[in-house]
């Protein structure tokens, strides 16, 4: 498969946008990634010993990223089954306490994180938008537990001064922006037009979307912005409509579905594009064909590629009773997620937060000295055995950097058909 890098910057070839992103984030050094907090309590013991971890989540089961909140709490109920699955042999058991972090409009994260806090978790994995885990951050941190997100993609986390215990699977959006921004220039378009989430998401995204079309040679002639709660889109529409863009960038959240029926029939669906926090499979919410043709990018590898992860996490919820899941959007990243942090536990013989910190950039392949390994079970065993372990994940290989980034990343790239769903690309 074809590869887009960053010395090729005016082309995207194929379904998959791959790349090293570690001299993306240089700037990231002086902040983040320091010596992990002091914490009190947690279990400890020397590695193979009987290690109760528990951790919780803060994903979005209400708001307006809801609809990835099925796939990224089935990828950590998967993650712990088989984690449980082998405790008697590791000596590790899981125990995942759910909430929700809602969003920025209707706050579920101010009664969450407590709640999770008072719980004497190691982690909290989330939230999924970045602007909703910026309100949170500081509460997580200070209080010395770890915040590690599966889908957190804004820049302001490289540089924030998080004491070493903020982590994330999913890569920042320098990344997504450049393969968005060369993607709608190699489609052959002039001028583009935007409609933005207005938080440290959206116009984060936005800016490095306009500044790799520009590069291409194209000019942003439109971008206006709404606020998380609104709920009518007409002067937004209308304002992008009036500049008459070649293509449409579509920067938002669930807020989506409310903005494209005044789209339909005014302008081509094959000229917008969509983002990670918007793309998902539609179907029958809109009229057949409605969005053939449209684009989107999505960190992580192409859905196609782990079929078989996604076969078994639809055998999982299936099993466990729950309604089947319509994406699998940052499934990968959570489950990754809860695999390193009990990876890291073992490694530390311990649950407190940052013994735990210490170990995760080492159990990614950070340290450059692990044997390679993809299960939790394979990768236990190393770490059993007296070795480091260097677990390549189902999302990628990871990696994390001194700051808590992935240093290597893929960006998938995918086309909606007639049924309103989207397929991997193929150029």
């Amino acid at each position: 498969m074809s590869v887009f890098t960053r010395s090729r910057a005016g082309k995207v070839f194929g379904a998959i946008a791959v790349t090293g992103v570690s001299a993306l984030f240089l700037a990231g050094c002086a902040g983040g990634g320091g010596e992990a907090a002091e914490t009190g309590g947690g279990n400890s013991s020397e590695v193979g010993g009987e290690l109760d971890l528990k951790i919780g989540t803060a994903l979005p089961q209400t708001g307006n990223l809801a609809f990835l909140g099925p796939p990224e709490e089935a990828g950590v109920g998967y993650a712990a089954s088989q984690i449980n699955e082998i405790s008697d042999e590791t000596g590790l058991s899981l125990e995942v306490v759910f909430g929700d972090s809602g969003d920025t409009d209707n706050k579920a994260y101010e009664t969450e994180i407590p709640r999770l806090l008072g719980e004497d978790v190691s982690a909290v994995i989330g939230a999924a938008s970045s602007g909703t885990s910026l309100q949170f951050i500081d509460q997580v941190v200070g209080a010395g537990v770890i915040q590690f997100s599966p889908a957190n993609t804004s820049d302001a986390f490289t540089t924030y001064e998080d004491n070493g215990l903020y982590f994330r699977t999913a890569p920042s959006d320098v990344l997504q922006g450049e393969v968005l921004g060369n993607l709608i220039a190699e489609d052959g378009n002039q001028t583009l037009g935007l409609i933005v989430l207005n938080d440290s998401y959206g116009t984060g995204l936005a800016k490095y979307v306009s500044e790799a079309f520009e590069a291409a040679g194209g000019e942003v002639v439109a971008e206006t912005t709404y606020n998380t709660g609104d709920t009518t889109f007409d002067t937004q529409i209308s304002e992008v409509l009036a500049a008459d863009p070649d293509a449409i960038a579509l920067i938002t959240f669930d807020e989506v579905a409310t903005i494209l029926p005044s789209l339909f029939g005014s302008y081509p669906a094959e000229d917008l594009y969509f983002v990670d926090g918007n793309l998902k499979n539609f179907g029958e919410t809109f009229p057949a064909g409605s969005l053939t043709g449209a684009k989107g990018t999505l960190p992580g590898l192409s859905i196609d590629s782990i079929a078989d992860f996604t076969g078994e996490l639809d055998a999982f919820v299936e099993a466990e009773g729950l309604p089947a899941l319509d994406d699998y959007s940052y499934a990968a990243e959570s489950y990754d997620a809860t695999i390193l942090l009990s990876l890291a536990a073992l490694a530390a013989g311990s649950t407190d937060s940052s013994a735990i910190a210490e170990k995760l950039i080492e159990v990614s392949g950070g340290s450059g000295d692990g044997e390679a390994c993809s299960t939790y079970a394979d990768c236990a065993q190393i770490i059993l055995d007296g070795g480091t372990a260097d677990y390549e994940g189902i999302s990628g290989p990871i990696t994390f950097d001194e700051v808590g980034d992935p240093t290597e990343a893929s960006i998938g790239i995918y086309q909606f058909g007639e049924d309103n769903n989207y397929a991997a690309y193929e150029g």
